[in-house]
């Protein structure tokens, strides 16, 4: 199984992964921006300025979750921002053909929220992304009717990541 933490940058996907892959059994994290940090690396001077945008970053991500599955088995939690329905329906439907169920789910909280988190993140690499991810919340919030219609969403203010992680692992298990 998949299980899809979307949300807006700064959501805190990244940790409820984490928090999440220890409490389920037999899961892992796959951070998909690793396939695209590899993609970069080779098409470095084709950079659409987003590796969404290469559709072979989004078969590849199928393709990568696809084989490691039939390896290890169990879940992998992928904690990935996609704000475009195609590129999304694109995911799925690889999926779906290769027989993986997916559970998707949107780490959401309001934007006053969300600019605090990102505002507080001190970790070098995300307080450094932090112009970028403020830049990105309207891109979010007009995506987010389309990711109310296809995901669970799980509003996670006031939460802990740990605390949304055992929210997400008791629907799962429902």
């Amino acid at each position: 199984m998949i299980v899809w933490l979307g949300g807006t940058y700064g959501a805190g996907k990244t940790t409820t992964a984490r928090e999440l892959a220890e409490i389920l059994p037999g899961a892992r994290v796959f951070d998909s921006e690793e396939v695209g940090g590899l993609l970069r690396g080779i098409l470095r001077d084709e950079w659409p300025g987003n590796f969404q945008h290469w559709p072979m970053w989004r078969g590849l991500v199928v393709e990568t979750a696809r084989q490691v599955l039939a390896y290890t088995g169990g879940t992998l939690v992928v904690p990935q921002t996609v704000l475009s329905e195609a590129y999304w329906e694109e995911i799925e439907g690889g999926f779906r053909a290769a027989g993986i169920p997916v559970r998707h789910f949107v780490l959401h909280a309001d934007e006053e929220t969300l600019r605090a988190r990102i505002a507080g993140d001190v970790e070098p690499e995300s307080a450094a992304a932090g112009p970028w991810r403020l830049a990105h919340l309207d891109a979010y919030a007009r995506a987010l009717e389309w990711l109310r219609a296809r995901a669970t969403v799980v509003d996670t203010a006031g939460l802990t990541p740990a605390g949304v992680a055992a929210r997400i692992a008791r629907t799962l298990s429902a």
